[in-house]
């Protein structure tokens, strides 16, 4: 298989390095801000772990403090869109948009307001908080609005690339981030296109059975780690990385499906209405593939460490691997060599 050249040097070595992608939303607000008086940011009391306290100490005159009140917060931005604002309204994704749907539905996406949304804490890999902090509905609650733009970026590089595009797009738009550490895949030079997938890994021979991965925001690393084994198992694999959910590439997620025998999206997030369900939508009306979804099957989260979560979830390397095997009736050796 063919790894993309863009990627980081330190891919499947231990000393990787991990970094929290909500700390490239902070460092891309700030450099937005800097470029943009116009942009001012809002939070509901969690400036400092959503990563907006860098803004907020550098511009406090364009900094709002909302409190406990993400409704609120959500109908303010609209309020300063409507005036000639890009705000950008941070908080726990279970909060924003999770609490605040209705008020974005409304009075942001309604009104086709510039709104920039920012639900950190996503997943279950928030951890110990547990289930009542762990957003895994928000891809599906969000991608159902009309006029919103949904991302899912997967390392700091690609974060802060993610919000410096938001900063200059007119139209609401949501950005889904983490708050635990995950594997910088990207670099600073690696590119960054709206609405555009990524193909991170290629297939370079024909084999018996050949699988496309689609994945999206952290576990982006799990997937790598995942087409790493199944190459050196004989499968066909190929990896399309999809940053943007929606609107999605249909054009890349087509031509995967063309040359793989089975599709397999991974995501940290329900299996319904996620990229998942998007990826199946899409084909189901041009041309119907045969697809697995890995990621959290129609449970709640629960308290653990990220790592551990992740596993129990089914949603980590050796789980992407135990799906592919089992699609294909069998483990490696009917496929070495081949």
């Amino acid at each position: 298989m063919k790894i993309a050249s863009h990627l980081s040097s330190k891919l499947f070595k231990d000393d990787i390095e991990r970094i929290p992608n909500r700390d490239g939303f902070g460092d891309g607000l700030l450099e937005a801000g800097e470029k943009n008086q116009e942009v001012v940011a809002l939070s509901a009391d969690l400036t400092e772990s959503t990563r907006v306290n860098l803004f907020a100490e550098k511009f406090p005159e364009r900094f709002i403090q909302c409190g406990v009140a993400e409704q609120n917060m959500a109908s303010v931005a609209s309020g300063l869109a409507a005036v000639g604002k890009i705000p950008f309204i941070a908080s726990y994704a279970m909060f924003s948009p999770g609490r605040s749907w209705e008020q974005i539905r409304t009075t942001v996406a309604y009104n086709d307001q510039n709104v920039k949304i920012i639900g950190a804490h996503s997943g279950v890999s928030v951890g110990p908080d547990g289930a009542t902090h762990q957003a895994i509905e928000d891809i599906a609650i969000m991608r159902v609005i009309p006029n919103i733009v949904v991302l899912a970026p997967c390392d700091i590089y690609e974060a802060k690339k993610a919000v410096l595009w938001a900063a200059e797009y007119k139209g609401p738009v949501y950005i889904r981030l983490g708050r635990s550490p995950v594997p910088v895949v990207t670099t600073e030079d690696s590119p960054f296109e709206f609405g555009k997938g990524q193909l991170l890994v290629e297939m370079t021979e024909h084999r018996k059975s050949t699988i496309g991965l689609i994945t999206t925001g952290s576990l982006v690393y799990e997937a790598l780690l995942a087409a790493k084994e199944l190459d050196e198992a004989g499968f066909g694999v190929s990896l399309l990385h999809l940053p943007t959910i929606k609107p999605l590439d249909e054009k890349a997620v087509l031509e995967l499906s063309e040359h793989h025998d089975l599709l397999i999206t991974v995501e940290e997030h329900q299996i319904t209405g996620g990229l998942g369900g998007a990826v199946a939508e899409y084909l189901s009306g041009v041309r119907p593939a045969r697809i697995e979804r890995v990621g959290v099957k129609n449970q709640f989260g629960q308290s653990g460490e990220p790592e551990e979560l992740i596993k129990h979830y089914q949603m980590d390397k050796d789980s992407i691997v135990s799906v592919a095997k089992k699609s294909f009736g069998g483990g490696y050796t009917t496929l070495v060599g081949l």
